[in-house]
């Protein structure tokens, strides 16, 4: 799995279990209000200060995701996530998540391709607790030989029942190996199955020391807080903690593609399903917004396009979706797909998702069609920052692409866009040959197999 495309990159399935705390502040420039300090360690601490409720989101990021691992060894990533959770010499076990639970706060972590991340909720008063917690395990995780075993079999299973069991899923994760032949995102988040089965505590243990210090890491916390009273604490607690070297985070990128490739999934499954996925840039160039912006006309909301084309007047979809990956470290993709409606060809579906790129690359946008998406962006982007939690989340994610200033770029970027961007880039990008076309084609189900999950829209893995 991957981080999820499209404008709603914050929303992860987990969220939905947690209270949204509204701060009723003005949101449109979130910059601004935010503060940066670095400790003497060199760990960089991001601050944005919001009174409104007595809560804190406080926010450990480090820039390591399965991009970081190499062929042979992927899953690492998110094998360390688990592990992070069993303790330190001075918190063993469950001790962690308890002493979060007592003071009625939530914990968790989440994997990607570009970075794994680790936060806690709580009262503004109890900081002083995921402070400690968090110094404690970045620098002395406790990994035994027992925990490893149990938790690589509970990784097996999670890929199991995420991946292997989810035909959508299997193939989203076809479609990307075949898209990216030289990045790391050729594999997924949770790694290989043969990949998980071989690794070693020992290959654990150097990837911990390797990427888990504070050069490599940053701290997001946001909420009641003071900075002159907060930074003495982290300085005292995650300062004295040994610098380390920051990794070379520069990968391979695939080069331009050559032409178009496809392939077929048989997998267990009640309906076909089709994913096409286009190379594109991520934020460092302009056109990633105006991406956004196609997205957005093709599957933002029920006026869409896709919804209305495809879903509602010739019923070819029972959901039709496009996503772009802006806040990627590295290009990645735009995908398209669709699920069929019972009795429909995938030829045919095929050619009604061809035609809608081909009209945003022949005739222009109207002008109040593009008004209306640049709104739904913005409203969208204004209402992602009602809570202290994904207010973090989003400095976060754009401090890992480049800097959490960039985050009041995305308004201005999306209000310039004209129709003739939609048409310019829809065509520069949304070609045949730039793109891997996958298609699923169901199998009967087993008798007393396991019945098809529909997933989703996809995103990073949690705990």
């Amino acid at each position: 799995m991957k981080p999820t495309r499209g404008f709603q990159w914050w929303l992860f399935p987990l969220f939905l279990l947690i209270p949204f705390i509204f701060t009723g502040e003005s949101p449109g420039a979130i910059a601004e209000k935010v503060q940066e300090k670095v400790l003497s360690n060199g760990l960089k601490v991001i601050l944005l200060e919001n009174h409104k409720v007595p809560e804190v989101t406080h926010q450990v990021w480090y820039r390591v995701g399965s991009r970081n691992e190499n062929w042979g060894k992927t899953g690492l990533s998110h094998m360390l996530e688990h592990m992070m959770f069993k303790g330190t010499p001075k918190n063993q076990g469950g001790k962690l998540t308890r002493a979060i639970e007592e003071i009625g706060g939530n914990d968790n972590a989440f994997t990607s391709h570009d970075f794994t991340a680790y936060f806690e909720n709580i009262n503004s008063g109890r900081i002083q607790i995921p402070i400690d917690l968090e110094a404690d395990r970045m620098q002395n995780l406790l990994l035994k030989e027992e925990d490893f075993r149990t938790e690589r079999k509970v990784i097996l299973e999670e890929r199991r029942l995420r991946t292997e069991d989810n035909p959508q899923s299997y193939l989203a994760e076809q479609v990307e190996a075949t898209a990216f032949q030289t990045s790391p995102y050729h594999w997924p988040i949770i790694g290989w199955y043969e990949d998980i089965e071989r690794v070693s505590l020992e290959e654990l243990k150097r990837y911990y020391k390797t990427y888990y210090n504070p050069a490599n890491a940053f701290l997001v916390i946001v909420g009641d807080l003071k900075k002159d009273d907060l930074l003495p604490l982290l300085e005292k607690t995650f300062g004295s903690i040994p610098q380390g070297e920051a990794p070379d985070q520069q990968k391979g990128i695939d080069p331009p593609q050559s032409g178009e490739r496809r392939i077929m999934v048989t997998r267990e499954a009640e309906l076909p399903f089709i994913m096409m996925g286009y190379h594109v840039p991520n934020l460092n160039h302009q056109d990633s917004y105006v991406l956004e912006v196609i997205a957005a006309i093709l599957s933002g909301g029920r006026s869409s396009r896709f919804n209305r084309n495809l879903v509602r007047e010739k019923q070819l979809a029972l959901s039709a979706n496009a996503d772009n990956a802006l806040l990627s470290k590295d290009p990645h993709l735009f995908t398209i797909s669709a699920q069929l409606f019972p009795g429909r060809e995938v030829g045919e579906m095929e050619k009604a998702l061809d035609l809608e790129i081909k009209r945003l690359q022949k005739e222009l946008l109207g002008p109040s069609e593009l008004e209306k998406v640049k709104n739904q962006l913005e409203a969208a982007f204004i209402y992602s920052q009602d809570s202290l939690f994904s207010q973090a989340m989003i400095l976060a994610r754009y401090e890992i692409v480049g800097s959490w200033k960039l985050v009041d770029s995305f308004l201005p970027s999306i209000r310039k866009i004209t129709r003739e961007d939609i048409q310019r880039v829809a065509g520069k990008y949304l070609i045949p040959g730039n793109r891997t076309v996958g298609v699923l084609i169901p199998l009967p189900p087993k008798e007393g197999g396991p019945a098809e999950k529909i997933p989703s829209r996809s995103g990073p893995i949690i705990r």
